[in-house]
């Protein structure tokens, strides 16, 4: 299934777009941009010449600069915001110094949350609305506040962890082995 661009969309020349991208109104993609199937990029967005995985929800009005990197299944809440220097002025030129930033598989950034250059997001992480994160989130990490802070685990359905010691997901059952430092899925056993 061809993309489906808006007609008040800017989509330069040499972006590659995913079979089944949805692209809504007044969004710009950067040439460079390549975005992976299934995704959806809600209005007002400015894409850069980034990556974006496969089925990737990015709701309205978000800015997604050069050096941002998302894998797939990644949601970005309205309005949440990515930087791409540390120490930004309007009279110094800093493109040199862009820093990457990735947000790792199935991720959510909450709605006008704040990630700041140069941090990696492990995959499942839960970053809470109005979240600022400074430092690497790891997979599964809630994170809420400014600066955010670790308060807890999300199980890859969404739902919060309820017990840190052998947490299973009320919602959809996976069971977790998890620390003060790192969360991980459980395999299921053998029938």
């Amino acid at each position: 299934m061809p993309a489906d661009v808006h007609p008040t969309a800017i989509v330069e020349p040499g972006a590659r777009l995913g079979d089944g991208v949805r692209i809504w109104h007044w969004v710009h993609v950067h040439r460079g941009a390549v975005i992976g199937d299934g995704t959806s990029i809600g209005q007002g967005c400015y894409v850069g010449a980034v990556a974006i995985g496969r089925g990737c929800r990015i709701q309205n009005h978000v800015s997604i600069y050069d050096g941002v990197a998302l894998e797939d299944d990644v949601f970005l809440g309205p309005s949440c915001a990515f930087t791409n220097v540390k120490h930004p002025r309007a009279h110094v030129s800093r493109k040199h110094a862009y820093q990457p930033t990735r947000v790792g598989r199935g991720a959510t950034i909450g709605a006008n949350a704040t990630i700041v250059c140069g941090v990696e997001i492990g995959a499942y992480a839960m970053i809470g609305a109005g979240a600022v994160i400074t430092r690497d989130v790891p997979a599964h990490a809630l994170m809420l506040g400014a600066p955010a802070r670790r308060t807890g685990w999300a199980c890859r359905c969404g739902e919060t962890l309820p017990r840190a010691d052998h947490p299973a997901c009320t919602g959809c059952g996976d069971r977790y082995t998890a620390s003060d430092l790192a969360c991980a899925l459980v395999p299921p056993p053998h029938a």
